[in-house]
This record gives C-alpha cells, structure tokens and sequence, in this order.
C-alpha cells in the first residue's frame, strides 16, 4: 500500500473519557475502515532546541507553529520503516511533510547526516539548518486506534506516555503519564461527516486543544508552571 507523505487538512482535538472513546470508536467502525496501520502501538522522538524553543512557542498559542518528530509504528529495530515528520500549522491549516526511511537512517541523518536531495529533504534540511543545535528532546508513544473513509480520518489516542531520557525508540515503550483520558482527532480536508457532528451533539463533545509534546512539557515543569513565564 502506497503511504501519503504530504498533507492540508484541518486537525480537530477532544478529550474522551475511556467509556466515551468506546462509544465513538464502535460508531466510527459503522462508518469507515481501520486505516493501514489499523491499531498500533505509535513512538515518536520530538526534536528541540537546547532551550526549548519550538515547544515554548507552541505553548503561546502563535498563528504559526512548527515542529519535527521521528515516527515510529511498534519499537522498531534498526531496519524497521520510520517516518521524519515536519508539520506546520498556520491559520487553523495543518501542512505535513514527510519522509520515509530505515529507522537507524532515519536518526543518524536527523543528527548530523545529509537528507534525501527530494523537495521534502530539502524543506526538512532547511529546518534543521534554520534551528540551530536540534537534538531529541523527548519520546512519547500511545496506542491508536485509526479509521478513515476518503479523505476523512479519525484517531483514537490512550496511554499516552512520555520521557527525556533513553530517546532512542529501540529502548522500547515506558515513561509518564501525560494523562489519562483519550484524545480523538477528527482529521479533513473538507467538511466533518453529518453522522460524526451529530454522536458529537448527542454527547456534549466539544473542540478542546491538547498537544502531547506541550502538555508533557508542562509536566517537566511542575505543577506551578506559567506558560507566559518559563
């Protein structure tokens, strides 16, 4: 199966409780296919500055916000498939950008090797140059579950875990807590399904924003952290 490695879509955050989650996922199944990871066990690297600079930006809640992680689907070993992910929001408007290669590739090119000489190499090869000194700042995988019908996706987030130290994904999965309810992402370029808006209605669901990278973040911080004021 082809994997997509470019995207525009609008990406939409809720929080669920695990009984909620159930509910959505066994409405989605009526009306969409699992996509082809299905469901997974997802590790990702989020790639900083030595300051934290692109974590605190996103915090603030800028117009434009950017971020670079290594991706992973199962703890791979060297020669497991991996994906250097560059996404971009501005305007509401999510841009994706990504790059599929052997795991062990993957890491050592995003600390200190050259990039494919593709478009998306170079626009990836730009960030790297444009941040100076990126290196894994932290790991943080989850269990998703994933489902799709065209260009409309929905993705299903728990036991989201996170750490800042041992950030390679063979050491495998362990860390924190980040939280312990569900985060559902309704992903589309266009309109959201009528049959979604209405289980949305029906149980109260609103829009809550929730970055897993920003709300472990503010973990490390303690409980008194100020996002105004690091």
């Amino acid at each position: 199966m082809k994997v997509k490695n470019i995207f525009k879509r609008y990406e939409l955050k809720y929080i669920l409780t695990a009984e909620k989650a159930e509910i959505f996922c066994r409405e989605a199944e009526k009306h969409m296919q699992k996509d082809e990871f299905g469901e997974a066990e997802i590790l990702n690297i989020y790639y900083d500055t030595p300051d934290r600079r692109l974590i605190r930006n996103s915090i603030d809640k800028p117009e434009y916000k950017e971020k670079l992680r290594l991706r992973c689907y199962g703890v791979p070993d060297k020669d497991s498939p991996a994906f250097i992910e560059l996404k971009k929001k501005y305007d509401g408007v999510v841009y994706k950008r990504r790059l599929s290669l052997p795991y062990s590739e993957a890491y050592n090119r995003l600390t200190g090797g050259d990039l494919p000489d593709t478009q998306i190499g170079k626009e990836i090869g730009y960030f790297l140059s444009y941040y100076e000194k990126l290196s894994p700042a932290m790991v943080i995988s989850y269990h998703r579950k994933a489902y799709f019908d065209g260009e409309f996706r929905a993705t299903f987030d728990s036991n989201i875990i996170y750490r800042e130290y041992d950030l390679d994904l063979r050491e495998g999965i362990y860390g924190s807590p980040v939280t312990d309810t569900v985060v559902m992402e309704l992903k589309s370029a266009r309109a959201i399904p009528f049959w979604m808006l209405k289980l949305l209605s029906e149980h109260k669901i609103y829009k809550s924003p929730f970055s897993k990278y920003g709300t472990a973040y503010k973990l490390t911080k303690g409980a008194n952290y100020n996002e105004k004021h690091i």
